[in-house]
């Protein structure tokens, strides 16, 4: 992106200078005759740079700040000292025991996988494989759950000892963070506590209503466990009915103009609809239907319904397309390089790398 906008002929034009920015400053290369003239320039360049400087938007310093104060308070959360016992009239212990009855008291019995595996017959489709695999996952993580908090509750009462397992998990639940163990056996997420457990509520109803009634109009694909094999299944679907080869197809994305997945009249005939998807670093005007700068002060643009295309390789065309990452969570990929799902092609009139310098994606989850 850099290299795009900032390296070409074009620096060296006498006729017409070019300015890297003029944001503040006029950022440009000087035309000096001695060493003296560029330590004089310089001198007078500014101790601080805005994000224009970067090519970023005004909205990334609102994005670095409130990150920092969020690591900083998290921080401060988590060096409090163990000695508070007294939490509106309640100590430590009988917080913790009131939180992990109130989640205990959310969770539903497991999914029957077998029952819902017979419903589905013998011969079953790749998206239907895909529904069984994330329930499986889904009932791991639910039974952990409830025999962890089980446990915390007996310990608590002096019934078993306290582990250190579940030492950690009542910091954890006191905290208002998402235990450890728990986040081994979830997808990626950067939610706290009280925001995860509304998330696992509505993953439980998605399952339930998939398995019940058939695969979404439009999948709320930051609802499942991995995303990206549900995609792969249709395309593996489409593979069979128009008969290309699997390693030569891939999916193209096209955004519509639907709002809400009940705004869908019928499914295509291959491919599907998500929904649920987040824009970090521009919006997404419908109505011109392409990239825009963001409104100030907006961090996130909620993205209207996306239709995910099967294609053959050799027919994609990226034209006037910017090649969008999509993560699953805003901190983009994790220490691992674990954290992107897929990539999306978005309609700019801009040349793509005044995007990338943007920072422009799709997020699946928001804090």
């Amino acid at each position: 992106g850099y290299l795009n906008e900032y390296m070409g002929d074009f620096l060296f034009d006498k006729n017409q200078p070019f300015f890297f920015s003029q944001a503040g400053f006029d950022y440009t290369v000087p035309v000096c005759e001695n060493y003296e003239g560029y330590c004089k320039f310089l001198e007078q360049l500014p101790q601080d740079s805005t994000p224009e400087v970067f090519g970023l938007h005004t909205n990334a310093q609102i994005i670095s700040n409130t990150s920092k104060a969020k690591e900083l308070w998290v921080d401060v959360v988590k060096m409090q000292s163990s000695s508070i016992v007294e939490v509106k009239g309640m100590n430590k212990d009988e917080k913790v025991e009131q939180v992990a009855k109130d989640i205990l008291s959310k969770l539903k019995p497991l999914f029957e996988i077998e029952k819902i595996r017979d419903k589905l017959g013998v011969v079953i489709s790749p998206t239907q494989a895909v529904l069984m695999q994330e329930l499986e996952r889904f009932n791991i993580l639910t039974e952990h759950i409830k025999l962890s908090l089980s446990d915390l509750i007996k310990a608590l009462k002096g019934d078993i000892a306290m582990s250190s397992d579940l030492d950690e998990l009542s910091a954890f639940l006191y905290n208002g963070f998402l235990p450890r163990l728990w986040r081994e056996l979830c997808p990626q997420t950067e939610k706290s506590l009280a925001r995860w457990i509304q998330h696992y509520t509505m993953r439980e109803d998605q399952y339930a209503g998939w398995a019940e009634k058939g695969e979404p109009a439009a999948m709320w694909l930051s609802g499942l466990h991995v995303p990206e094999s549900f995609l792969s299944a249709h395309v593996q679907i489409a593979c069979r009915s128009k008969g290309w080869a699997l390693d030569k197809s891939t999916k193209i994305t096209e955004i519509t103009q639907l709002v809400k997945p009940s705004d869908v009249s019928e499914m295509p005939d291959t491919g599907c609809y998500i929904t649920g998807l987040y824009m970090e670093g521009a919006k997404w005007d419908i109505n011109q239907q392409c990239l825009v700068l963001q409104d100030p002060k907006e961090l996130l643009f909620e993205m209207p319904l996306i239709k995910v295309i099967p294609i053959e390789a050799n027919k994609v065309k990226l034209r006037n397309k910017l090649v969008t990452p999509v993560y699953v969570t805003q901190g983009r990929r994790n220490p691992r390089g674990d954290g992107l799902v897929f990539e999306s092609q978005l309609t700019t009139r801009e040349h793509p790398s005044h995007w990338i310098l943007q920072g422009v994606c799709l997020v699946l989850n928001i804090d």
